[in-house]
């Protein structure tokens, strides 16, 4: 990789910076990427500049509140009081060292890489370019994209990328809502455009983040990304898959799952569920694919294992219809209760999450359709979602007076004896009721 000694003087002051803490750091893109990175570089003595296109978002931080759940109101204003700025203005990029670009990249209605996310940003940055700074692209996407979208504009402003200004790629790893690991202690892939490019990376993320993995190019980085998540989705796919063949056998597949996880080697339990939610791993196997065919490749495994999460709000709802018309109800005109519609247990991420889903096609079916979640007490307004709803209190009286209770997303808030208790019929996609229950329809 070559040592410091060997690299430009701008690299080594640049470092430099970053061990000493000098250096600023700029944040683009204040979400549940972002925000966690502006809260750990401000803790360890860093001045922060956050930058976001929501005026609202840069509002209530410098009011000192949270508008993430799992973040609170006091991390905020500690945050503040050791200098962190929130802004909507792009020309301050000037003023700090590091830019760490984590903004979405979701897909489009053709399900193909939406980049436009990080090309606006990049683009309302590049006027305020200098020399001796380096900017960190942490969004996933695919293997390429820093040198053919990232290097041509920094390019364009005159500065020599790997010796008066520095170019990387570290993809996030940011696991909402997980108690076990955070900004600080998970490791950190990070790769360069040049060996100068990765050691000033190396020195910014070195000081925040316990264990640095340095790779030898960006690519290497942003194919570590998609490799993590589509080995996570390939296998949500195959118990996926597993449960429909179980049900139909009148197997329980967590009960299956749990015996397997049993032994000591060689299987890694995954659970099935309603389908794939959050901003990486219902997504990231479509960027692979949509990059693979330009090298003339198709990824038939990948594609494969997305068609069947993408199926799963579907079977969900066709277990809903059977559970009903067993009991003599028709679907349509029913009254259905989602329980949990953030992606994932804790959070209040609602991004691409499979209980949304189930909620339009219940709808659209003609059921009447309503929500609870501790989390997410209205509805948000998503890109391609809406619902005027708010989330309904759970009561013995409530519950008992819809049809059917649907769960969706299993918050450890919800009190499951209060709803085995009182619903009339509880669709179960999480495995939370694990015995065999007269009322309970394992989905």
């Amino acid at each position: 990789m070559g040592t410091l000694n060997t690299h430009s003087t701008a690299s080594l002051n640049l470092a430099a910076g970053f061990e000493q803490k000098t250096a600023r750091i700029g944040i683009l893109g204040l979400g549940y990427v972002g925000l966690p990175l502006v809260l750990r570089f401000s803790e360890v003595g860093y001045k922060v500049v956050g930058f976001d296109i929501d005026q609202a978002k840069v509002d209530m931080l410098a009011r000192k509140r949270s508008y993430i759940d799992h973040i609170s109101a006091e991390k905020i204003g500690v945050a503040i009081d050791n200098g962190f700025e929130a802004t909507t203005d792009f020309s301050r990029a000037a003023e700090v060292d590091a830019l760490i670009v984590c903004v979405p990249t979701p897909l489009n209605k053709h399900r193909e890489p939406d980049l436009s996310f990080v090309i606006d940003t990049v683009e309302s940055i590049v006027p305020h370019l200098r020399p001796g700074q380096v900017l960190s692209l942490e969004s996933t996407t695919y293997p390429g994209t820093t040198e053919e979208e990232l290097l041509p504009r920094v390019e364009s402003r005159g500065l020599r990328v790997g010796s008066d200004f520095f170019l990387v790629y570290s993809p996030e790893r940011e696991d909402p809502g997980n108690p076990n690991f955070t900004t600080r202690t998970i490791p950190k892939v990070c790769g360069g455009h040049t060996p100068a490019c990765l050691q000033v990376g190396l020195a910014l993320y070195g000081q925040v983040i316990d264990r640095v993995v340095p790779v030898r190019s960006t690519r290497a980085a942003e194919l570590t990304k998609l490799l993590e998540n589509i080995q996570r989705a390939v296998n949500i796919g195959l118990v996926n898959e597993m449960k429909m063949i179980a049900d139909k056998m009148g197997i329980d597949i967590f009960e299956v799952v749990d015996a397997a996880a049993t032994k000591p080697f060689g299987f890694t339990p995954y659970y099935p569920g309603p389908g794939l939610g959050g901003h990486c791993i219902p997504i990231d196997p479509f960027y692979l694919t949509w990059k693979a065919r330009e090298y003339s490749l198709n990824t038939h495994f990948i594609e494969l294992a997305g068609e069947i999460n993408r199926d799963m709000p579907q079977w969900v709802v066709g277990k809903i219809a059977d559970a009903l018309n067993e009991r003599n109800k028709p679907l349509k005109g029913s009254r259905v209760l989602a329980l949990g519609i953030a992606y994932k247990r804790d959070v209040d991420d609602m991004r691409e999450s499979p209980s949304v889903m189930v909620m339009e096609l219940l709808r659209d079916k003609g059921v009447h359709i309503e929500y609870s979640d501790p989390n997410v007490p209205v509805f948000p307004k998503m890109r391609e979602h809406r619902f005027d709803l708010s989330s309904v209190e759970l009561t013995p009286e409530s519950l008992a007076s819809y049809d059917c209770v649907v769960l969706l997303t299993d918050h450890s808030r919800f009190s499951y004896d209060l709803i085995l208790e009182h619903a009339q019929l509880i669709v179960d996609t999480r495995g939370k009721y694990r015995d065999v229950r007269e009322k309970v329809v394992k989905a």
